[in-house]
């Protein structure tokens, strides 16, 4: 019978450190791997995806994000709209007569 072995799953900041240290280029992805105790494989991967996304981090622009004009009054109008109604259910199962 073989026994199912279960996933190691890593922390983000764990790949970081790993893949980071790869690309400094100090040891071999094997040394890495056997330091770690993850296959040469997967360090490669995770140095590559932070080489990939690297670009990502300086695209965005400082300030905050503008939000739609319209998108705002829109949304707030459906959540007042969705409270009324809420709001009279409670009046009406609590048998509550309120102004």
């Amino acid at each position: 019978m073989s026994e199912k072995r279960k996933r190691n799953s890593y922390t983000p900041e764990f790949k970081a450190k790993v893949g980071l240290e790869a690309i400094h280029g100090l040891k071999t992805v094997n040394e890495i791997g056997q330091a770690y105790g993850v296959h040469p494989g997967q360090v490669t991967q995770w140095k590559k995806a932070i080489l990939d996304q690297a670009g990502m981090i300086f695209e965005s622009k400082r300030g905050p994000k503008p939000v739609a004009e319209q998108e705002a009054p829109d949304r707030l109008y459906g959540q007042i709209g969705r409270l009324t109604m809420e709001l009279d259910w409670l009046k009406k199962k609590s048998g509550i007569s309120l102004p």
